[in-house]
């Protein structure tokens, strides 16, 4: 199913994209205020449970949760169930391809110390504190392959040309054209 109505609502949230956006399922697309997201030109997100047969366990989830917050998505990307949140910034490169319920998260959701983590859950008083979140940027490279249930973590920076394995960890830098598998994610193989 087709969801070109879903458009609509995108253009709604301020939320730019390029020609010929196909999106195959409704996505759970948020954009805060003052944030940024973008997304090239042939771009495919899928979100029907159909729409891609490894199993999606969930539709695609598109989030920037800070106002400085940027998601900017290249030309040629196709997307199934993964989510990408950022309180920073995810780039992803143009003719990439996000494997099926795949997680790109550029920050640890709560802070690592139990005292911080307690006063956010527990205190409602104030906005939370974004400093006391550890955030850094996650960069994926064009013509890489991101296999199907990896998580990227922030920081991560995965070079031109790289290859992520099935049910990867992936944290640090990666030169381009690496495989990289595992939990912690290493480098196993160069292409050529």
């Amino acid at each position: 199913m087709n969801c070109n109505y879903y458009k609509i609502i995108l253009k709604l949230l301020n939320i730019k994209y390029g020609k010929k956006l196909n999106l195959k399922g409704c996505p759970l697309i948020f954009n805060k205020k003052g944030a940024s997201i973008q997304i090239g030109n042939n771009v495919t997100i899928k979100s029907s449970f159909i729409s891609n047969l490894v199993g999606l366990y969930s539709r695609t989830i598109i989030v920037t949760r800070t106002a400085e917050a940027k998601i900017l998505i290249g030309d040629n990307v196709g997307i199934s169930g993964a989510t990408i949140y950022a309180r920073k910034g995810v780039y992803i490169g143009e003719n990439t391809a996000i494997g099926g319920n795949c997680k790109i998260l550029d920050n640890d959701f709560h802070p690592i110390e139990w005292e911080e983590r307690n006063r956010l859950m527990f205190d409602s008083v104030g906005p939370v504190d974004n400093d006391i979140i550890p955030t850094k940027e996650i960069r994926i490279g064009k013509n890489c392959f991101i296999g199907c249930n990896t998580i990227i973590l922030k920081g991560t920076i995965i070079g031109d040309g790289s290859v992520v394995g099935a049910g990867a960890v992936v944290s640090g830098t990666f030169e381009d054209n690496s495989v990289i598998v595992g939990n912690p994610g290493r480098v196993v193989k160069k292409l050529k």
